[in-house]
């Protein structure tokens, strides 16, 4: 099977208006430590060091970085794209450019690639534990606001898929849709009557008389919320194939295996990018007169 091409899966236009926000927050009127004490026109070698495993997602971002301060003439050697696997002390990739550049892109290229290869190595990690099993894990819209096209593609880059982009791709009809529209049945119903069929309509239920409720009404899918994995179980029998099923609330690493093992279709987990960890890159300039890698 031909190896992935996550770049030209990347989502340029949402990273153009992140990066151009994050220089302004950065660099706003300039870079004033590098304009005094860095001589304009210097040309640098730096590498860019991965200081433990992780799975590489952002590095378009990153480039994009150094392109939008005027590194139009930066020469890259490139060991590793994303969706590789990066060990603990491996150079991800050099660079010749202009040192002023580097220096005042530096921060903010480094904290977009950190965070989303973060991501995409929780993402990975736990993928990992549905090995074997039926069950898809996917994302949810618990994002950093203003980072979510960029945080659900590291989620993609990491093994795991993505659930809806926004409020405008698909219906989740939950707890307080139910009590606003009379109960799951009408929320159902007034969802049918409503958008277009190319919409799936998803209910949110938390026991196994709501399951009911929402199969009687016709639902597309149903979400199974903090159901423990005996109820899990039978929730997958009763349901016999008529909607699929999503498992949901409370997901953690531990029990990633047990719920997979229940059945259900897709497990979503908020905590695939609300609660990432960035991974330790670091881009370090070489000395004067230092050997090119």
């Amino acid at each position: 099977m031909p190896r992935r091409d996550f770049h030209a899966e990347f989502p340029a236009q949402a990273a153009d208006r992140v990066i151009r926000a994050a220089l302004d927050e950065d660099v706003g009127t300039g870079d004033v430590t590098t304009r005094v004490t860095v001589p304009a026109g210097i040309r640098v070698r730096a590498r860019l060091v991965a200081r433990e495993p992780l799975r590489l997602a952002g590095l378009p971002a990153f480039y994009r970085v150094f392109e939008l301060l005027g590194a139009a003439d930066a020469a890259w050697d490139v060991a590793f794209r994303d969706g590789d696997d990066v060990p603990a002390g491996a150079t991800v990739l050099a660079v010749d450019a202009d040192a002023r550049v580097l220096l005042t892109g530096e921060r903010t290229a480094l904290n977009l690639l950190q965070r989303l290869s973060g991501v995409a190595t929780q993402a990975r990690r736990w993928a990992a534990h549905l090995d074997g099993t039926r069950a898809r894990l996917v994302d949810t819209r618990k994002t950093t606001p203003g980072l979510r096209a960029l945080e659900k593609y590291a989620v993609r880059v990491g093994g795991a898929a993505n659930h809806r982009a926004g409020l405008f791709d698909g219906v989740l009809i939950k707890e307080n849709h139910i009590r606003a529209a009379g109960g799951i049945g009408a929320a159902v119903a007034a969802a049918r009557a409503g958008v277009p069929h190319t919409l799936r309509v998803e209910v949110e239920v938390t026991d196994l008389a709501e399951l009911d409720q929402a199969l009687d009404a016709g639902a597309d899918a149903v979400l199974l919320d903090n159901m423990d994995p005996g109820t899990l179980a039978r929730a997958v029998r009763r349901t016999g194939g008529r909607a699929v099923l999503e498992a949901s609330g409370g997901v953690t690493e531990d029990r990633l295996r047990a719920i997979a093992e229940t059945g259900v279709d897709l497990i979503s987990a908020g905590a695939l990018t609300h609660s990432a960890r960035a991974v330790d890159l670091s881009l370090l300039f070489d000395p004067p007169g230092a050997t090119r890698c």
